[in-house]
Formats: C-alpha cells, structure tokens, sequence
C-alpha cells in the first residue's frame, strides 16, 4: 500500500502547474526550497498547536503544499532536460530535513518526546533504506508499507481532523497515534525494502 505507484498519475494532475512553473522561470532547486519551506512551517506550526484548531489546521495545508512542491520539482526538472545528480542531492537532503521537522513538531506539540524519537527513526531508515540500494547499483526502492507520499498524506489528513475534533484512544489523541503508526510501520517498511533489495541482490549472483 503507497502512494508512490501514483507518480505518474500525480505528473500527469501536475502538468499544468509544471507548465506555469516553467514560464515563470522557476528552476527545480527553487521549488524544491520553497517545498522545504512549507515543511519548516508546518513543523512549527504543529509545535505551536498544543491542540489548538487554528495551528493544525494551518500545519496540514503547509504539509499539502509540501508534498505538491515536491512533486512539481521533479516533473519541472524533466520538462526543462535540467536533471542532475547534485539536484536530487539536494532533494533528498530538504526531504529529509523536513521529514524530520514535521516529525518532531508532531511530537513536540503533544509532549511526546520518546513517541516523536521512535517515528522520527522509522522514517528515516525507510528513506533511507530506499535510497542506500542505490549505493549496491540497484534501482532506489520505492516500495513498501508506507512511502513518504503515504507519511505526508496521512500528516495532512490527521492533523487536518484533529483541526476539529481530538478524539482519544487509550488516552492517545490522533496525533499521538499517527507517530506510533510511524513508529512501527516505518521499521517495517524499512525491513521490507531491505527484504527487496537483498532479494535483487540474490538474483544477480
């Protein structure tokens, strides 16, 4: 299950605004910056929530933005043939650097230190265990449980609802639950795709 299968359908929904982009004279480092700046305040807006609607709500359309931007650099690299391996660098590292403030923002909005320190290490080892097959000559590895389009759909959506209703289970909100779902599913997808690429590796020897 991941949103990640739907690349190309998101690129074809994208292709308007990717024009636009382009006729503007945006390059792709430039969205993915200002993609980045959307995750920066989204964390800090999910910081400042402490259950607030306004917070929330405001967290969950900047994370949405995110995850369009960030969509949209990509598609607007291939439109303008400027595709380069210091640009994905750079795309990789802002996603992760959000990845981690819109995580941590999470947790620290509830005062869920240790809960934001075990989503936080699920996440990152899922990207990077996507990327590291790469370094062993194989195809980065999308795959899994829960890819980063899944994380920041289920961000936006979660935080979007707790924008108006905190519902608790256990005595966990809905926010507090969506980081132990990082959590465990996050080392799961990261022990998936390490599944995959040991598997590839396997077939070729």
């Amino acid at each position: 299950m991941t949103l990640d299968g739907y690349r190309s359908t998101a690129d074809r929904l994208l292709e308007p605004f990717v024009g636009l982009a382009a006729r503007a004279g945006l390059t792709p480092n430039v969205v993915s910056v200002v993609a980045f700046v959307f995750a920066a305040a989204a964390g800090v807006a999910y910081v400042l929530a402490g259950g607030e609607a306004l917070w929330y709500l405001a967290g969950a359309v900047c994370v949405g933005l995110n995850g369009s931007l960030d969509l949209l650099d990509g598609a607007l690299a291939r439109r303008l043939d400027t595709a380069s391996r210091a640009g994905d660098l750079l795309d990789h590292v802002l996603d992760r650097y959000a990845d981690v403030l819109l995580v941590v923002g999470l947790a620290l909005g509830i005062d869920r230190p240790t809960l934001g320190l075990a989503a936080v290490t699920g996440v990152l080892l899922t990207s990077y265990l996507g990327t590291q097959a790469q370094a062993v000559d194989l195809d980065r590895v999308y795959g899994g449980l829960l890819g980063r389009a899944d994380r920041l759909a289920l961000i936006g959506i979660v935080t979007g609802v707790a924008a108006f209703v905190q519902p608790t289970i256990a005595g966990v909100g809905p926010v507090g639950w969506l980081l132990v779902v990082f959590a465990v599913v996050g080392h799961l997808t990261a022990l998936q795709r390490l599944y995959y690429a040991l598997r590839a590796l396997a077939a070729e020897e």
